[in-house]
């Protein structure tokens, strides 16, 4: 009954947003798409995706047998073997180090027109948006693809990682990647971009030697970090040299020691996502990220910085401040939530626990965002995507973009809602390995539901906007 209602309540919500709603495109330069007129005022648009995410939290409380909601996070079922794993990262190895070798050479001596240079095309279209898709859609292929990884075959770990830094350093990365994507220009220039690709691999290479490999790419390297973090969404992952088959979301769900610590259960360190605030920070930037994007490259978001602009203010000035300062926000607000956690169900448990065990469940939120701003994209960029692989050392004569149908925006707008209902239930999920009574389970997830209410609004505003080159960056 209650999954029943919620499945309605989804759908209707659905079929009210989905009239004349276009998403916007975060990446800036490769797709031009305009978003029609809505058809119903957009406040009513936006309070009622609010409403089905909030609907179906109080859904979810009706949800209380401990061996149900246990069974449905925990189910698995092994499918492969590790002879299998060996033979896909070999080839996946070969396959990424020519791509990248490629997306370096034709970056640089390719024709410099984004619509046909093949890295372009490849890192955008085939990595922004498809390999990040499947990572969290089938599985996490980056480790095996990556072919910086080969590093580890050299005389690593100088000195040690030093534990206090945690993940931050690969936060700082993660940033740093979005503010070149969004300000440099590296989507519209070729030679701009093979630069930043050299530059990250110098960067990696001798940050890999330094530290070791393991700990540089578990803690310090932002691409690596965040293909992880986005990969514990998939179905698939390998589990003692096993490939095993979970429920989408469920691995999410954090492990809570005999102790009552979470994430110190015992298993492997992948077993452990998040662990503290680093994590935390790490997993609100991946939401952040995309909801800037999607700000700047909207008509509103491109009037509102010349609006600032024209008061004296420099763009970039502008823009650092708008990043930083809303990821700021954004972090705050989940920590606010979690103090308020804290307070509301008297517990033992600190804020900054209850922060760590509910920040996964983010990353189902980040997922929904990221496919509602790139599934189209890449649709539309598959045939262009598909020429530049089969012939990389020419550029396409005519490259071929698709025109999507107009119910794609509908499903951009199932992927929002329907990644936030997920991710209410993996937050209820948490909650029951958290606190013994159901009725702290239950009060401790309301103000997490609250802050991703806020967050379902700002992305539901953003995608129903119509799309535009980012002012100033052209």
């Amino acid at each position: 009954m209650t999954v029943a209602a919620a499945v309605v309540t989804f759908a209707l919500g659905v079929a009210l947003l989905a009239r004349g709603v276009a998403a916007s495109n975060a990446a800036v330069g490769l797709s031009d798409a305009a978003g029609d007129p809505l058809s119903v005022p957009r406040w009513l648009y936006v309070a009622t995706g609010g409403a089905a995410i909030g609907a179906s939290a109080l859904l979810a409380g009706f949800v209380t047998d401990r061996g149900f909601v246990a069974a449905i996070h925990e189910w698995r079922r092994d499918i492969g073997g590790d002879r299998l794993r060996r033979a896909g990262r070999l080839l996946a190895g070969v396959l990424g180090a020519a791509l990248v070798a490629l997306v370096v050479y034709r970056g640089f001596v390719g024709p410099q027109l984004s619509t046909v240079n093949f890295a372009v095309i490849v890192l955008f279209a085939g990595g922004r948006a498809g390999l990040t898709m499947a990572s969290y859609l089938v599985g996490n292929a980056w480790p095996a693809v990556n072919p910086l990884r080969a590093v580890d075959r050299l005389p690593t770990g100088v000195v040690a990682y030093p534990d206090s830094l945690g993940r931050w350093p690969a936060l700082a990365g993660i940033l740093l990647l979005v503010w070149v994507e969004t300000t440099t220009g590296v989507t519209r220039r070729p030679a701009v971009l093979a630069t930043a690709v050299v530059g990250y691999a110098v960067v990696t290479v001798a940050g890999a030697i330094l530290v070791g490999g393991d700990a540089w790419f578990r803690n310090a390297d932002p691409i690596a970090t965040a293909f992880r973090f986005y990969g514990r969404v998939a179905p698939l992952s390998w589990d003692g040299g096993r490939l095993t088959l979970s429920i989408p979301g469920m691995r999410l769900v954090p492990p809570v020691g005999p102790d009552g610590d979470v994430g110190t259960a015992s298993g492997s360190a992948d077993d452990r996502l998040a662990s503290g605030l680093d994590d935390v920070a790490v997993a609100v930037a991946l939401v952040w990220e995309l909801t800037f994007s999607g700000f700047v490259t909207t008509e509103q978001g491109a009037a509102a910085v010349r609006a600032v602009a024209a008061a004296g203010l420099p763009p970039l000035v502008i823009y650092a401040t708008l990043f930083l300062g809303g990821f700021a926000v954004f972090y705050l607000a989940f920590l606010g939530a979690a103090r308020v956690a804290a307070r509301r169900v008297r517990t033992t448990r600190s804020a900054r626990t209850l922060a760590v065990a509910f920040a996964p469940s983010l990353l189902i939120v980040a997922a929904g965002y990221h496919l509602a701003h790139y599934f189209g994209f890449f649709v539309s960029l598959s045939p262009t995507l598909a020429a530049a692989l089969a012939s990389p050392l020419s550029a396409p004569a005519n490259p071929v973009v698709l025109t999507l149908p107009a119910w794609i925006s509908a499903l951009n707008i199932a992927f929002v809602l329907g990644g936030h209902l997920v991710a209410i239930w993996v937050a209820h999920s948490t909650a029951y390995r958290l606190f013994p009574s159901r009725l702290q389970a239950i009060r401790s997830q309301y103000p997490f539901v609250a802050v991703m209410i806020g967050y379902t609004a700002v992305s539901l505003w953003l995608i129903s906007l119509p799309t535009a080159s980012p002012a100033f960056l052209g």
